[in-house]
């Protein structure tokens, strides 16, 4: 994940993701707050961008949650039509399941983490981008509230805990670098947390 900062700006392709973006997340807020979706995408692909994401990999942030939360395949098949092969197979290998409804939260979490091994460099960018700011606002909100942010999570404490270890440990097994790094850093300041407040 170590590459080189993007050399061009961004084009009109990316704005139009950006646009495409807000527009299937409109109404979805950020899981147990008021806060738009949009946010934690626009978040995603500037934690990507910053750590060298090439436009496709920046348009794919955007709508690394489309599938799973606005469609499922037939959505996939939209953005491989509007934005190319490269942005729909990051986007596809973000995503961890298109049914409705979602497999059972550890299923589903398994069979995500086992493919991780598997995962080209430009879907681990996009999926470790997301995985961390993700962690940074479940840290930001248990300083904040506490044990009840748990209940925002289908799997609860004790599953969320175990989903981003394993997470980590996955991410860690086949790729290094700051952003990976801030991952493990961003996971073990909510672990430790966790671990006094259960004391």
């Amino acid at each position: 994940m170590n590459k080189e900062l993007l050399a061009t700006p961004l084009s009109d392709r990316f704005t139009r993701a950006l646009v495409l973006a807000s527009e299937l997340h409109r109404t979805q807020p950020r899981k147990g707050t008021q806060i738009a979706y949009i946010s934690h995408l626009i978040a995603v692909a500037s934690i990507a961008i910053e750590h060298g994401a090439t436009e496709d990999e920046a348009i794919a942030a955007l709508l690394h949650d489309a599938v799973e939360d606005q469609g499922g395949r037939p959505t996939l098949e939209s953005i491989r039509a509007e934005f190319g092969d490269e942005v729909a197979h990051i986007v596809d290998g973000c995503t961890d399941t298109d049914e409705t409804p979602k497999p059972p939260f550890r299923e589903r979490k398994e069979k995500y983490i086992a493919k991780i091994a598997h995962k080209n460099a430009s879907v681990l960018l996009v999926a470790t981008a997301d995985k961390l700011h993700n962690a940074r606002a479940i840290l930001a909100d248990y300083r904040e509230i506490g044990e009840p942010l748990w209940d925002r999570f289908n799997g609860g404490r004790e599953g969320t805990l175990w989903y981003y270890r394993a997470l980590v440990d996955a991410i860690l097994a086949v790729s290094r670098g700051r952003l990976v790094e801030e991952l493990e850093r961003t996971v073990a300041e909510i672990e430790n947390l966790a671990t006094r407040a259960k004391s």
